[in-house]
């Protein structure tokens, strides 16, 4: 358990800090993080940070592809953890 703990802290970390220089970069027009990297890191444990980070830095918030995909993969995983916890997988 203890080791989970660590992999979501550490997971989460780095999600903010990648979504923070996401948006660093975005306002120097230079070269961005795709959107498929932070919605790979999201699906793997870092939505909480993703959430966070998004409304810390006013980023992504007006952008509504990107609410809806992390919508989806916010309810994907509700989903998952439902059914472990219900022994359905």
């Amino acid at each position: 358990m203890e080791i989970f703990l660590l992999y979501f802290l550490f997971i989460n970390i780095v999600v903010f800090i990648l979504a923070g220089y996401d948006k660093h970069q975005a306002r120097k027009n230079k070269r961005r993080i795709p959107e498929n990297t932070l919605f790979f890191l999201q699906f793997i444990g870092g939505t909480p940070a993703l959430l966070t980070a998004m409304f810390f830095f006013r980023h992504k918030t007006s952008k509504t592809s990107f609410i809806v995909k992390f919508s989806l993969i916010f309810l994907l995983q509700v989903v998952l953890v439902y059914l472990y916890l219900t022994d359905k997988i």
